[in-house]
């Protein structure tokens, strides 16, 4: 791990789960799989606190725990699921966009909790969402319920790793930590719930003060608690959110590159085998053309002969997003994920050399991408660029390690005057020097807002104060000059600062989300490297 990626991680575990949690993960993060009492001695903690912050960061599926040959626990941290914190608010919106509000909520609440049962989850998105409606109306548990299992169908959520029962009467010593076992059969089953109920608002004036809070408590437990699926929790998957992202990139690229029906022809060959490819897979499943012919939405009244057309002009193009397997049913179709992310990975550090430098060093950028090693005339003939533009704009990307020099000696001497020099791009290692700034701005970002935060802090908490004072106000029916008064707490150069600090921190807030979106295309496109190594 390099030292952009644990500050980064450091500043998400301490903005969302506090500075013990952090402490611990940080140490974790840059010392690999250690004891509970090695990190409670490195980090001058607690035995009691480093095991609620353990508890934390195993709850949300940050720190994982095995049993080493000694026969000691040892607990490792996870720098990807950490960084994966960044991405929080984008699966929630993909969740809102496919499923709507409830979707948008149970996933909301699974990442909040880390686990949770599905009775549970059902019950707080159910008053969640009974809140936000006019008084008198209701959201039963039956429309939850169905979300989620739709949720669980298409594998947007997955069962948790379950501990591994001991027989009873068994002689063998009990294990210093229990052995977790994933289900593969039951990973997307949902237990039979019969759940019979309704969303419920909280109003604390309902409650009778003189009532012991035992008794509230007793009072306020609904029937999900007493069903039969306590020990089964749930969890974001989050590889398949990830699978999900890839393919929208595939076929935001297409619509770019062709047209409208060639995208949706992706997206319908892409949705036929998103649960039947697995993530790392290079090509999704075979699929004939009279399957897509018929698998394609309603609204597209394409004929079989201009679908076959279609077919054969991606599979044509020199992208090659789209390959042939066989020539059965039509012709058997199938989308070369590697080659796409490869592809989308090249536009994006073209992207980048554009921004830095300018069209014509982008320009000689795509020539080297396209022509792989080239010397310097070359470049100059082929880009029609001065020999002394083409020279300094070389040497720029060459200082910023965004081209590779490559020496080719025609004698074992090395003598320069029989060398050939020739320029060249390696995607990979630019792309994950590109992912390592990516990581620094983020985490420049992260601190920028709390900077701004800090120092406008005594103007936020009036603010709140005064916004707290207006409700309050407005709840006992105040005239209007006693709002106004309150409102005037706050000077006009106050509210000005207010709202330059509001515009500031939205701002960053989008920066941060789209630098994620180039994060998320080199991490995929490292990744897959990885895997075909």
């Amino acid at each position: 791990m390099t030292q952009a990626e644990i500050k980064l991680c450091s500043l998400l575990l301490q903005e969302h789960f506090g500075e013990i949690v952090d402490r611990v993960g940080t140490y974790l993060l840059s010392t690999g799989s250690q004891l509970l009492r090695v990190i409670s001695h490195e980090t001058s903690t607690s035995l009691g606190q480093v095991r609620k912050a353990l508890c934390v960061l195993i709850q949300h599926n940050l720190v994982d725990f095995q049993v080493n040959k000694r026969g000691f626990v040892e607990y490792a941290a996870h720098s990807n699921r950490v960084l994966g914190i960044l991405r929080y608010p984008r699966y929630i919106y993909t969740a809102k966009t496919l499923y709507g509000d409830t979707g948008e909520l149970v996933v909301e609440e699974l990442l909040l909790n880390g686990k949770m049962t599905m009775s549970t989850t059902v019950k707080k998105v159910a008053d969640r969402l009974t809140e936000t409606l006019e008084d008198g109306k209701t959201i039963d548990y039956s429309e939850v319920s169905s979300t989620f299992v739709r949720l669980v169908d298409t594998h947007f959520v997955q069962r948790c790793s379950q501990c591994q029962e001991v027989k009873e009467g068994s002689k063998d010593p009990v294990p210093p930590a229990p052995t977790l076992v994933t289900p593969e059969s039951d990973m997307y089953t949902v237990p039979k719930l019969n759940m019979i109920g309704k969303g419920k608002r909280r109003r604390s004036e309902e409650e009778d003060p003189n009532e012991p809070k035992a008794k509230q408590q007793k009072m306020n437990t609904d029937t999900p608690e007493s069903l039969p699926d306590d020990g089964i929790y749930w969890q974001v998957n989050f590889v398949r959110f990830h699978q999900h992202f890839r393919d929208q990139a595939i076929i935001s690229a297409v619509a770019n590159r062709m047209d409208q029906t060639s995208s949706e022809i992706v997206r319908t060959m892409l949705r036929m085998s998103e649960v039947t490819t697995t993530s790392n897979a290079p090509y999704t499943q075979p699929l004939s053309s009279n399957e897509i012919f018929r698998s394609l939405p309603a609204g597209y009244n394409i004929s079989k002969q201009v679908l076959d057309q279609y077919l054969s002009l991606l599979a044509d193009d020199q992208l090659e997003f789209v390959g042939r397997s066989g020539d059965s049913g039509g012709g058997m179709f199938v989308i070369n994920l590697h080659k796409a992310l490869q592809s989308l990975a090249s536009a994006t550090l073209v992207s980048v050399v554009q921004e830095r430098f300018g069209s014509r060093c982008a320009r000689i950028f795509r020539l080297l991408l396209s022509k792989r090693h080239l010397e310097q005339k070359q470049v100059e003939d082929f880009a029609m660029v001065p020999a002394k533009e083409a020279k300094d704009m070389l040497y720029k990307m060459l200082s910023e390690n965004l081209v590779a020099l490559q020496e080719i000696p025609k004698t074992p001497d090395h003598a320069p005057s029989r060398t050939f020099y020739l320029y060249t791009v390696n995607i990979l290692s630019t792309a994950r020097m590109l992912l390592h700034r990516c990581y620094k701005t983020v985490a420049n970002l992260i601190e920028r807002r709390h900077f701004e935060t800090k120092e406008n802090k005594r103007l936020l908490e009036k603010s709140q104060r005064i916004e707290a004072i207006l409700t309050s106000m407005q709840a006992t029916g105040a005239e209007e000059t006693q709002l106004q008064e309150i409102e005037e707490m706050i000077t006009a150069p106050e509210r000005q600062q207010l709202e330059t600090h509001k515009r500031n921190v939205n701002r960053m807030d989008a920066s941060e989300n789209q630098v994620d979106e180039t994060i998320f295309i080199f991490e995929t496109y490292v990744d897959t490297t990885k895997n075909k190594v």
